[in-house]
């Protein structure tokens, strides 16, 4: 068993503090990298649905390990910052550019999963846990 977190609900919380690592990592690269990946979706404004599902997943993690409804607002306020800086860091790059309508989708999907936060998708880590890990 890895560490438990404070409130005692993950038995793995070292392990999914490492994948929320990794998430954030894998974020931060996609932004700043000159050639990210192309997803071909057909549809209109795709990347914005990408921008979103990130931050959506990132907020919906970490929400998942920490609990408190006030460490839950410091998580979006710093994923939606995150997400306002990382578009800055591509302009002041010279490769990539600021895009409002992405620095938008980011904060939407960060409160979008801060306000799932407070339904049963909170507890889909301990779920899993109890279901298929012990």
């Amino acid at each position: 068993m890895l560490y438990k977190n404070r409130e005692g609900n993950l038995r793995y919380f070292v392990l999914w503090q490492l994948v929320g690592v990794a998430l954030i990592a894998t974020v931060i690269y996609l932004s700043l990298t000159p050639k990210p990946p192309r997803i071909p979706l057909d549809i209109e404004w795709g990347d914005k649905l990408g921008h979103f599902l990130a931050y959506f997943t990132l907020m919906a993690w970490h929400a998942q390990l920490y609990r408190g409804a006030g460490t839950r607002l410091a998580l979006a306020i710093a994923f939606i910052g995150m997400g306002i800086g990382l578009e800055y860091l591509q302009a002041a790059g010279g490769v990539r550019m600021f895009e409002w309508a992405d620095a938008l989708a980011n904060s939407l999907g960060a409160l979008a999963a801060f306000s799932a936060s407070y339904t049963r998708m909170a507890f889909v880590l301990q779920r899993l846990e109890q279901r298929f890990i012990g």
